[in-house]
């Protein structure tokens, strides 16, 4: 692990170790995406405590829902937060940058906040034929409103051509600023080839 991935673990656990942590609402744009969404095994990348795997699993009973993380306090607290609820989403700890992902083929697969390009072609391989990869992650322009780690975050356009280059047909795609939150995001909802 480099010493800015250390770095940014360790920021991470911290963030989830915080006492009184609640939450956070699914991103609108999963909820706008749920209708396009193939039922199915469904995998959240990078899914930190849940919010989406958790909102998934309790919307539709046909998604079998798997949440991976590289935090385990993010881990422990989605499956914690699952069984509370009854939900038979199921959580694990997994590198994305040091493990390979799970074999599949996933019907639907769900990555928010999180980039990594090196990533893009195992989530493809991992899409059953038909299937739904829905996406959201900051972009560039998000340094309007601070700092970020640029290796994070995608040029304009970068979201939409990376998955065209791979074979995925885009359904929708948008870049969005959201002042009220202090983001700006690029949004892709595509399918593979039947």
């Amino acid at each position: 692990m480099s010493s800015n991935t250390t770095d940014n673990y360790k920021l991470w656990e911290n963030r989830y170790n915080t006492p009184g942590r609640t939450p956070r609402a699914p991103e609108p744009f999963v909820v706008e995406s749920l209708p396009f969404m193939q039922r199915g095994k469904l995998l959240d990348v990078a899914c930190g405590e849940g919010r989406h795997a958790l909102y998934l699993a309790a919307a539709d009973p046909q998604f079998e829902v798997l949440g991976l993380d590289r935090s385990p306090t993010a881990i422990k607290t989605a499956q914690k937060r699952a069984n509370l609820m009854r939900l038979s989403a199921q959580f694990a700890v997994l590198d994305l940058e040091e493990e390979p992902l799970p074999p599949g083929p996933f019907q639907t697969i769900v990555v928010t906040r999180y980039w990594q390009e090196d990533l893009c072609p195992k989530l493809v391989e991992r899409l059953a034929p038909g299937g739904c990869l829905v996406y959201e992650s900051y972009t560039l322009d998000y340094l309007r409103y601070g700092e970020r780690t640029c290796s994070h975050l995608l040029r304009s356009g970068q979201l939409r051509e990376s998955f065209q280059s791979l074979g995925l047909i885009v359904d929708f795609y948008a870049e969005v600023d959201r002042p009220q939150t202090r983001e700006y995001s690029a949004r892709l909802r595509a399918h593979a080839h039947l």
